[in-house]
């Protein structure tokens, strides 16, 4: 099982030499990983994986490998508190949905949950009206309301969120991906336009040879290198819905990265606000400012926007409505800014 990991790890391009494999080995020979998956996991990327590029590479090799091995456990042990929240999810029919009115906008919301906020001094479950879990309320987790406001939930279930008061964490797009993008690799081929910029470093053979012959001569002709002239500044929607298309856009992301050299990236959730990132596990601690982003990559950059549009209204329309900031101005704003800066924008 252990050798068949190591290939499977190789085959998808995580570099694990046999060392660290011998390491690993050695680990679980003084039973550093008692019995229990999840150790074992942990060990295993500490000891194999050298670089958090391929920790996405590794968790799938792993889940391939180790599918269905679960932890042995002691059958009078408690359920865990997560366990029994799950449990007590309510399942609503599509009639009981309908059902299940909105408070009536975006002020409306903000103002309500302050007046909860106010008010509740416990816990609780179900019903329709306190910040709680499993019931029909705007405000909690693992329950179902068509507009409200998630509080203490790890994932999306219903995608009907207005606004999540959790820190989320994202993953970087993997741009090494290989396999699937020959296809978007040809399409991206026809926008390339080429031209001859820089240094005059390549030989121009038929220009040499003509005015070799008109002086009598050896006159050597140079000229620049032809390069793909395109230049493109491409904003990644990520987190939320946007996990459902992953595989899609890290092939795009893959595929541009070789077919232009002139092309730069940044990361924003939903909908453009003040700050983009570069890298997602930094993203509340090392944004780029908007303004910097326009007045730093001039007009003739060609601007795409790659995203999937699920949002809510007031993420585009309201200040202060992002899923998951208080935004001053509403995105509206920053879009409208984006088409006069750059002409060409997707």
């Amino acid at each position: 099982m252990f050798f068949s990991f190591l290939a499977e790890l190789r085959e998808a391009k995580v570099p694990v030499s046999l060392r660290e494999y011998l390491t690993l080995m050695e680990a679980m020979e003084k039973r550093v990983a008692r019995f229990d998956i999840e150790e074992f996991y942990f060990l295993a990327r500490t000891a194999l994986v050298k670089d958090e590029r391929h920790l996405d590479r590794f968790d799938r090799v792993f889940g391939h490998c180790f599918k269905g091995i679960e932890t042995a456990s002691d059958p009078y042990t408690e359920l865990p508190e997560a366990w029994l929240k799950k449990l007590a999810e309510r399942f609503l029919t599509a009639e009981e949905k309908q059902l299940i009115e909105a408070l009536g906008g975006w002020e409306k919301l903000m103002e309500t949950l302050r007046q909860r906020l106010a008010e509740q001094k416990a816990r609780h479950q179900g019903g329709g009206k306190w910040i709680g879990t499993a019931g029909t309320s705007p405000f909690g987790a693992h329950g179902y309301n068509p507009e409200g406001v998630r509080i203490g939930q790890e994932k999306n279930r219903n995608n009907r969120a207005v606004k999540v008061w959790d820190r989320r964490e994202f993953k970087d797009l993997d741009g090494n991906v290989e396999l699937g993008i020959r296809n978007i690799k040809i399409a991206l081929r026809r926008l390339r336009k080429f031209a001859r910029t820089g240094a005059p470093d390549e030989l121009d053979l038929d220009t040499t040879i003509k005015e070799t012959a008109n002086h009598g001569y050896l006159d050597v002709h140079m000229r620049p290198e032809r390069r793909n002239a395109v230049k493109v500044l491409v904003f990644f929607d990520i987190g939320g819905s946007m996990d459902s298309h992953i595989e899609q856009v890290e092939e795009l992301f893959s595929a541009a990265k070789t077919e232009f050299k002139h092309m730069e990236y940044f990361y924003f959730h939903n909908c453009l606000y003040e700050g983009v990132w570069k890298q997602n596990r930094r993203r509340f601690t090392d944004r780029t400012p908007t303004w910097d982003v326009l007045h730093k990559y001039p007009h003739d950059y060609k601007v795409v926007f790659v995203g999937d549009a699920s949002m809510s209204p007031y993420e585009i329309m309201v200040p202060g409505g992002s899923v998951e900031h208080v935004n001053e101005e509403a995105g509206s704003v920053w879009l409208a800014r984006i088409t006069p800066t750059y002409p060409h924008a997707l």
